[in-house]
């Protein structure tokens, strides 16, 4: 198949299926699900693949809200493209990190795509990763073999401005407990050993350590438990820490430093200090030049004017994505779903993403997902390319 006859048929399919990507991108968004409760988004998901012809394997990598969907004959020689879908929300807030118009536009992807890939003997895997809000589900889904045979992956983030990518950091969840014993506030507050107080020390302690270290670094956290009544010293609280660096090689540098700073404040009250790292940290996303490129040739051709994330230093975030593209050459542009200077996870993005400027990221988000993968399979060269720019390239630090 000629390149402008597989270029023409994606986007004739993208059209007549432009209302479904809508409806889709819409009603996730008006069922926002939290990390790994994501039912609804994955049963509708993988219900319009498998009756778009994609073999699709629920509750996959035994997370009940992960699927894979492949489609594609099983000898073709081309590359094999990964089309990822997230389609978690934010606690109250929705979806105000627009995982609703990822989720739509992966889908439309797929589905313009079904119709040329047996004729650019590609294949392609649909990836649908629950808790990318914290909860790691790509990195579990890589652990059990998702990735296997994949030589490029791809999906689109919302934002408020249209860039090849944002500075996505490494970060680590920390709980941390503190425990103490408890006594009568008033009667016999000696008896006591206050954990509230440890805890507060700690974040202080925290909040000194700030002041020394990197400017690609983040640390920020919340209490979680404080104590149960005034007139009982505390004798448990709970905190949630993200620790946040540059690189994960930086990361692993860090956290002993932020662990130092919390167990400080146990020391000074007499509590003792417990904690535990979430079982998948965050790497840092490493960009591909070559996907960038034909990516943002073809959102030109549409009027968008794809820039570079060095333009944009203070959009700094983390993603699961960094797992997968320390693996696969990967591409994690970033459409324009809302008024530019609209932050995301806030609830002014919520509204944007379920709105009209949802709707249009999620249909043009499908179409050039669908034509950067059409060159793939057209150009072979352009995933050899991509790979050996990904095994060239050393981990980069953002800039301070």
């Amino acid at each position: 198949m000629e390149r402008d006859t597989a270029l023409s048929a994606v986007r004739r399919d993208v059209d007549r299926h432009r209302r479904r990507i809508e409806q889709v991108a819409r009603s996730i968004w008006e069922r926002p699900e939290l990390c790994f409760e994501e039912r609804f988004a994955h049963d509708l998901l993988a219900d319009e693949l498998a009756a778009a012809g994609f073999a699709v394997e629920r509750q996959a990598c035994g997370l009940d809200t992960a699927f894979i969907a492949r489609a594609g004959r099983s000898d073709a020689a081309g590359p094999t493209v990964a089309i990822v879908c997230e389609y978690d929300a934010l606690p109250g807030l929705g979806h105000a990190c627009g995982h609703n118009v990822i989720a739509a536009a992966g889908l439309g992807a797929a589905l313009a795509i079904r119709g040329v890939i047996d004729e650019l003997d590609g294949r392609v895997v649909v990836l649908g990763t629950p808790a990318e809000e914290g909860g790691g589900g790509k990195g579990f889904m890589i652990e059990r073999g998702a990735l296997d045979g994949v030589d490029v992956a791809m999906m689109v983030h919302p934002a408020d401005a249209d860039l090849d990518a944002f500075w996505s950091i490494a970060v680590h969840e920390l709980t941390v407990t503190y425990s103490g014993k408890p006594a009568h506030a008033a009667a016999a507050p000696h008896e006591g050993r206050n954990a509230l107080d440890a805890a507060v020390l700690g974040y202080q302690a925290v909040g000194a350590l700030r002041q020394h270290i990197e400017g690609h670094e983040r640390v920020h956290g919340i209490f979680t438990r404080g104590g149960d009544k005034p007139i009982v010293v505390p004798p448990r609280t709970e905190m949630v820490w993200f620790v946040r660096s540059g690189t994960s090689a930086s990361l692993d540098r860090l956290k002993p430093r932020v662990l130092a700073a919390l167990k400080s404040g146990a020391l000074a009250t007499g509590c003792t200090m417990t904690h535990s790292w979430g079982a998948i940290a965050y790497d840092e996303l490493i960009t591909s030049s070559t996907l960038d490129r034909v990516y943002a040739a073809h959102a030109l051709d549409i009027g968008r004017v794809v820039k570079s994330r060095d333009q944009r230093p203070e959009f700094l975030g983390s993603t699961d994505m960094g797992n997968i593209s320390h693996l696969v050459p990967s591409l994690h542009p970033m459409i324009a779903t809302a008024p530019t200077g609209t932050q995301i996870h806030t609830p002014e993005f919520a509204v944007a993403a379920g709105g009209p400027l949802g709707a249009v990221a999620a249909v043009d988000g499908a179409l050039l997902l669908a034509l950067t993968a059409v060159d793939i399979w057209l150009d072979p060269q352009i995933a050899r390319d991509a790979a050996a720019e990904l095994a060239a390239r050393p981990s980069t630090v953002r800039p301070s």
